[in-house]
């Protein structure tokens, strides 16, 4: 007898590539569809940097999300491989959210940033939906309305939604824009799936954000980190152990990841732990250290080693 479950002919399924340039909320935006933290987010520009994938299930319909790092002007080859993650990632997609961010301005100008992601997507030949974020933070609704008209003289967008990642405004009825975009088709992931990254890759992600949070200038671009060790402890207190490095390009970074007396990595690792206890659920150890790899970012087996590998 054959137990699988077989979804109705008009359940419609696919894939959503978010993009947009750096600090415009897609992440957030991500853990709003999904309705859990999955992904990392921070005050600090370009703060993702591998594409990740969020899994939104609902009666009806399954949207595979993809968290792409912020299209800018790379200045090392770190990013060169994040913009060519958010690029190549249109290429695996049935639609887009370009996500962006209000005008502070009474005469909108639209960034050369903007008008390159424009080209990209109108070269994609994707249906694509303006996400315009952080609308939370407009004091006067009508204020958005220039908005929209800048950036309709970008390209034809199959939809213009207001959102607010941060409260939730509008993030339904953008859902709805996308799930009407999509096919009919099954789905690609049980429902109790909400990413397919493994835990090891979220543990380091973790740990990163808690370092760029409490670091400032430079520090929090020098970083990456490196999970050295993942393993499961039966019996005991301890349910997860995981050895973690932190990685910096010049001492001087080091002294401060660490701080006086250690107190900072400290702070970090206990912060760290809770949040990977809390997406595990189970106890963790985590065994934290700092150490120097100078320029990292644009040596090619060191991006390698630490995740960012380049696409031919």
């Amino acid at each position: 007898m054959n137990n699988e479950s077989k979804e109705p002919d008009d359940f419609k399924s696919g894939f959503v590539s978010l993009v947009g340039r750096p600090n415009t909320g897609k992440s957030t935006l991500l853990n709003a569809f999904v309705g859990r933290k999955i992904a990392i987010t921070t005050s600090r520009p370009q703060t993702t940097r591998n594409r990740l994938t969020g899994i939104h299930n609902q009666p009806g319909a399954q949207v595979v999300f993809m968290d792409t790092p912020g299209i800018h002007k790379p200045h090392d080859k770190l990013g060169e491989f994040m913009v060519k993650t958010a690029v190549q990632s249109l290429e695996e997609v049935d639609c887009a959210i370009f996500v962006v961010e209000p005008f502070w301005s009474n005469t909108p100008q639209l960034g050369p940033g903007d008008r390159y992601i424009a080209e990209v997507l109108k070269a994609a030949g994707l249906p694509v939906i303006l996400a315009i974020n952080k609308v939370d933070t407009i004091k006067h609704s009508d204020a958005i309305l220039p908005v929209m008209d800048a950036y309709r003289e970008l390209m034809d967008f199959v939809g213009i939604v207001p959102v607010s990642a941060k409260t939730g405004q509008n993030v339904p009825l953008l859902m709805d824009t996308v799930i009407g975009l999509l096919p009919e088709g099954p789905k690609f992931y049980p429902d109790d799936i909400l990413t397919d990254q493994i835990e090891r890759f979220m543990a380091g992600e973790i740990v990163r954000e808690r370092v760029m949070t409490h670091t400032r200038d430079e520090i929090p671009h020098s970083v990456a980190v490196e999970i050295e060790e993942f393993s499961e402890r039966e019996g005991g207190n301890v349910g997860v152990f995981i050895r973690a490095v932190v990685y910096v390009e010049r001492e001087s970074q080091k002294r401060i990841i660490i701080g006086k007396s250690g107190s900072l990595l400290k702070k970090i690792g206990t912060e760290a732990r809770v949040d990977i206890a809390r997406l595990l659920d189970t106890s963790v150890y985590l065994d934290l250290w700092v150490k120097v790899k100078g320029d990292w970012r644009r040596d090619d087996r060191s991006l390698a080693a630490f995740g960012y590998r380049r696409g031919d």
